[in-house]
């Protein structure tokens, strides 16, 4: 398991390449990478606020969780935290399994859990001033398919 909170932008070709490198035994390599998105136009910037420790304990939680629903050969989970701008990278989902279908389902129950229930706290600041991000509907119904 390879997990990292950071501030610091990642290189997600990179990120990939060695944790590939480093899987044995693995027939399938699902990556997913998420970008600061500015859907209308308005947005300047992203703000992302974390506990350290609890941030890192409540997503290796999943991680674990994940490993033990699926035959996962390795979990990669990359969350950046601080100041973002549209377009930035934000967070990147890596598993490794024997097989595909595992490593689909994981990553996207990973992906899941880090959009619905990871502590993280966003604001976002536009045109218009600043305002945090509320939970959408449709990332709450996402979890009930696991």
């Amino acid at each position: 398991m390879h997990l990292s909170v950071q501030k610091a932008a990642f290189d997600a070709g990179a990120e990939l390449n060695a944790f590939s490198a480093g899987v044995v035994g693995a027939g399938a390599v699902v990556s997913f990478t998420g970008i600061v998105r500015d859907a209308d136009g308005t947005l300047s910037a992203m703000e992302i606020e974390h506990y350290p420790g609890m941030t890192e304990a409540a997503i290796g939680a999943i991680i674990t969780q994940a490993q033990t629903r699926w035959d996962l050969a390795d979990v990669l989970v990359i969350h950046r935290y601080g100041r973002l701008e549209p377009g930035a990278q934000i967070m990147m989902v890596a598993t490794a399994a024997r097989h595909r279908v595992a490593a689909f389902e994981a990553a996207e129950f990973l992906m899941d859990y880090l959009k619905s229930r990871a502590p993280f706290w966003k604001k976002e600041f536009g045109h218009d001033g600043a305002t945090w991000v509320a939970a959408k509907e449709e990332d709450e119904s996402a979890l009930t398919r696991w």
